[in-house]
């Protein structure tokens, strides 16, 4: 009997059958510390990374978007010089050059590039739903800013975009030269814009909307005094001594049909230039001269008799117009729905 009670008693250090008490803070047990994990190959453990701020994220793809700090603040909301300095607070957690500065505005590095096509999309998803502030979609939407040609947008876009105003579509219309639009589209005044040209670069999203194609004309009385099929026959020198009418003092219409059909320079001057080819139609329809124009804008004028063709060449010159969208534009839905519709009636002009 005595040899169990003391097997009983070396089992359990405070006497009581199955436990173990807990050690002193004096003793050395509970002065042990956990030994440290090992290192790694190349050393000690490091803590892993913090994560991205996604407000640095967002400032970053607005900077990328409009290749400029200057023209990212507004769109924010933010001073250029938070912008800068969260620039700056996400190229030190990364470890990489986004931006090189330049004369006009930043150029992205292929780091960023690579950077903002895989953030764009989560974040402009993100942003329609923050950015909003409502999920219901009982608010009226915000005015979608389209901009384009004023000729085309008033004789193609604004008649097939009628029954969407009358839907509750709000529209805020701009006109003026593509290359102006398009940096209006990079900085944020414009939501959809119709150029004559592709954007250059990555930031801006563009698809075609529709080929122009041009016709020289004339009204009936000039193309009389000019000669049937002499145009076709003697090329530019049967319209020596006509009066030129242009879009621009730099013929640029006109200037590329002569090199397109004709193969040679057009070196002549304009009688009278107007900056919105429906003037350009009613000062020829009138009298004025001959001219290039688009057979979208002249077809019916063409039709009636108005207008007379002096070349029907079977390669004529064709330009294409793209529809290009401001990136981060998803919160507002009636942007898609104008966009949408567009690109579907354009099979119409």
């Amino acid at each position: 009997m005595g040899k169990m009670r003391n097997r009983e008693s070396n089992g359990s250090r405070d006497g009581s059958r199955g436990t173990r008490s807990e050690p002193s803070r004096d003793s050395p047990a509970a002065s042990r510390v956990p030994p440290a994990p090992p290192p790694g190959p190349s050393g000690p453990r490091q803590a892993p990374p913090a994560p991205l701020n996604l407000s640095l994220l967002r400032t970053f793809l607005a900077v990328h978007r409009t290749g400029s700090y200057t023209a990212a603040a507004p769109l924010l909301g933010l001073s250029q010089p938070t912008v800068t300095t969260q620039i700056r607070a996400l190229e030190r957690h990364l470890g990489r050059q986004l931006f090189e500065r330049q004369s006009r505005g930043v150029a992205s590095t292929p780091f960023a590039d690579e950077l903002a096509d895989r953030v764009a999309g989560p974040i402009d998803a993100l942003s329609a739903v923050t950015d909003r502030g409502r999920l219901d979609g009982d608010d009226a939407a915000a005015p979608v800013h389209l901009a384009g040609p004023a000729d085309f947008l008033s004789s193609c876009a604004l008649r097939v975009l009628a029954p969407l105003v009358a839907r509750g579509v709000r529209l805020r219309v701009t006109t003026g030269l593509s290359d102006d639009l398009l940096e209006g589209l990079r900085t944020g005044r414009h939501d959809l814009v119709v150029s004559a040209r592709r954007p250059r670069g990555r930031t801006l999203e563009s698809v075609p909307l529709a080929d122009e194609e041009f016709v020289l004309v004339a009204s009936p009385a000039w193309a009389e005094r000019i000669g049937p099929d002499r145009v076709a026959a003697e090329g530019p020198s049967a319209l020596c001594g006509v009066p030129l009418v242009t879009y621009a003092e730099d013929l640029p219409i006109a200037r590329r049909y002569w090199r397109h059909v004709f193969g040679r320079r057009l070196t002549g001057q304009a009688a009278l230039t107007m900056p919105d080819l429906r003037g350009v139609l009613t000062a020829v329809a009138a009298g004025a001269g001959v001219t290039v124009l688009p057979s979208y804008l002249c077809r019916a004028e063409l039709a009636s008799g108005a207008l007379v063709p002096l070349l029907s060449p079977e390669d004529p010159p064709i330009n294409t117009a793209y529809l290009v969208q401001r990136p981060g534009t998803a919160d507002n839905p009636h942007v898609g729905l104008v966009r949408d519709h567009l690109l579907s009636e354009s099979r119409t002009w």
